[in-house]
């Protein structure tokens, strides 16, 4: 072999070298760029939402759950009144006579009471001015009896009893005989009802006469033997709690 062949032979072969090193790379930086696009892809796809856990879900109820209850919760209120005077109601109208419904007020001028006031009372031939305490936590007047006694008189029950002060010595006692309206249930203050009599008496406080339902009761440990509620007051007019003595003086507002 010539030298010119042998210079020919080493050039292809350094040709083929240089060449299929070059593939070699070229190839490899293929691969390599197309790597990133891969990444790409896969970074570019949008995460799902993370779903709220069960957890947080009822963290989010529970204030509207302990609202309701809130609101469900109404204080109960009672009205304060004289031991013994609480009546319980039998029926739809002595409820609505319990839940006080207020009322446009009148343009009439109304006549206005003391907390005590003098009431006359009478057995038909003598008449006893007593004290009486005019009571709006009451629902049905009271009056101080002693001596009661039920008894029939042309087929239907009547009571009688004695009306005095048992505060003043030298009070009289006026023997009072009446038609028996109803037994009354009066819840006393341990919690108990106790059965008493119940009668319409005529009686007057300043220059007004008026018939209203009197429950019988023993009214010794009272202010006041006579005790005025609100089923008599509301026909009366408007009571000053901070003044007594007012029916003769005619205060009108």
């Amino acid at each position: 072999m010539t030298n010119k062949s042998k210079a020919s032979t080493v050039l292809i072969c350094l040709l083929y070298l240089f060449c299929g090193g070059g593939l070699v790379t070229a190839a490899d930086n293929a691969v390599t760029e197309e790597k990133p696009q891969k990444v790409e892809q896969s970074e570019s796809k949008p995460k799902p939402e993370s779903e709220p856990k069960p957890s947080e879900e009822k963290k989010a109820e529970e204030p509207d759950d302990a609202k309701k209850a809130d609101d469900s919760k109404e204080p109960a209120k009672e009205e304060k009144t004289e031991p013994g005077d609480k009546e319980e109601p039998k029926n739809a109208e002595d409820a609505e006579a319990v839940i006080a419904v207020a009322r446009p007020v009148s343009a009439d001028p109304v006549q206005v009471y003391g907390w005590r006031e003098n009431v006359i009372v009478s057995d038909g031939k003598i008449e006893e001015e007593l004290q009486a305490k005019l009571d709006t936590g009451a629902l049905t007047s009271s009056i101080h009896a002693e001596e009661k006694e039920l008894f029939e008189r042309d087929g239907k029950k009547w009571v009688r009893f004695i009306v005095t002060d048992p505060g003043e010595k030298d009070s009289q006692r006026l023997r009072i005989e009446a038609p028996l309206v109803r037994i009354a249930l009066i819840k006393e203050p341990a919690g108990e009802s106790e059965a008493r009599e119940v009668v319409r008496l005529g009686f007057k406080i300043g220059d007004r006469k008026l018939k209203a339902d009197f429950t019988l009761n023993n009214r010794s440990n009272m202010l006041s033997p006579i005790l005025i509620g609100r089923t008599t007051i509301k026909e009366l007019g408007w009571v000053d709690p901070s003044r007594a003595y007012l029916a003769d003086k005619k205060v009108m507002r």
